[in-house]
């Protein structure tokens, strides 16, 4: 089932409550693979200097944040970020999480190839890569779903919200494989 009544907002839009309400609602659902968010965004007046922190990211084009945003509620319902820009061999990182209410209705997986085309066609990446939790089956296949690899296995890459080191799940996507896909 796809859910249609959403759009992307960027950063400049969004107000420092709405983003802490959505943090608050799915704090447990993302504090094991979003732990620097969830964290960071622990009260309203933290929430505020994420917000300020990330303008500043993407004015110095160090990362770029899309939100998403319900058009039936005006609630956010998400959040797509594009991180750890290397512009020496032309990649990037993708992160993103869903409100739990509208997991599974194809939001993530459009957003994703959305931002995906932003990183080739925009910031003209040469490689877009997620990193994933193995327990993270949904991230997976939003991932393969749009054209990205699995390349490997990080073994204890990643310090999740509860301190504990876990293994990562390495998928990359080339932007020739992009280009080829799309047509």
């Amino acid at each position: 089932m796809e859910f249609t009544n959403w759009r992307t907002d960027r950063i400049a839009k969004i107000l420092p409550e709405e983003f802490f309400k959505l943090i608050d609602r799915n704090r447990e659902h993302i504090r094991k693979t979003f732990p620097v968010t969830a964290f960071a965004n622990s009260d309203r007046e933290k929430t505020e200097q994420f917000l300020t922190e990330a303008l500043e990211t993407e004015k110095k084009r160090e990362g770029y944040y899309f939100y998403l945003r319900s058009t039936e509620t005006t609630e956010l319902i998400g959040y797509v970020v594009v991180k750890n820009i290397n512009e020496k061999v032309h990649k990037c990182e993708l992160a993103y999480f869903i409100d739990m209410d509208y997991e599974g209705k194809g939001i993530t997986s459009k957003a994703v190839a959305d931002a995906v085309a932003f990183c080739f066609n925009e910031l003209e990446m040469n490689k877009v890569f997620i990193c994933t939790s193995p327990v993270n089956k949904r991230s997976q296949r939003i991932a393969e779903k749009n054209g990205f690899i699995q390349e490997g296995i990080l073994r204890q890459e990643f310090r999740n919200g509860f301190g504990q080191l876990e293994d990562i799940i390495y998928y990359g996507l080339l932007k020739s494989d992009y280009n080829n896909n799309e047509r």
